[in-house]
């Protein structure tokens, strides 16, 4: 079990309070460049389950959002043919905080700063519960994974690399 410390709020847990999604609370030791894969190991979680928030940006330089297996990488090409777009790549990680809000290490695609458009990774759908960062490094929040829909207007797209 992860070791229950109160974490205060953050602007995630505020939208999801707001949305009335109901969330549990995960923390961790983050570890510099450890990803999702780090966050599942301590909290002893399925690293398919754990995922990631991944910022980039459109030809026209337009931020948007990808969730992610934590263990898995993003198809650019695949990604910006399925959503309709010339080009997508990872953003800097200075210009993905200025989107967001969130330090890096910290996103979460609830409560962001700028209003962007969510993709998800399909199969991440099928999970009854899935971990995603809370809006701090260190800190995952357990959500069942079609509030990314319902909520955020989330598209699924399948674009995983093997």
């Amino acid at each position: 079990m992860s070791k229950a410390r109160h974490v205060s709020e953050t602007p995630t847990t505020q939208f999801l309070k707001q949305n009335k999604v109901a969330y549990t609370e995960h923390t961790y030791d983050y570890v510099d460049h450890g990803g999702a894969g780090e966050a599942a190991r301590q909290l002893g979680l399925d690293p398919h389950a754990v995922v990631k928030t991944l910022v980039m940006e459109d030809e026209s330089a337009k931020p948007l959002i990808v969730v992610m297996h934590g263990d898995r990488e993003v198809s650019t090409k695949n990604l910006a043919r399925q959503a309709g777009l010339k080009k997508v790549e990872p953003c800097k990680p200075d210009v993905a905080q200025r989107h967001s809000g969130y330090q890096v290490g910290g996103t979460s695609p609830f409560g962001t700063r700028k209003k962007m458009p969510v993709w998800v990774e399909a199969e991440v759908l099928t999970y009854p519960v899935v971990y995603i960062n809370g809006g701090r490094r260190g800190y995952l929040v357990g959500i069942d994974p079609q509030v990314l829909v319902s909520v955020l207007g989330a598209k699924p797209v399948s674009v995983a690399l093997e």
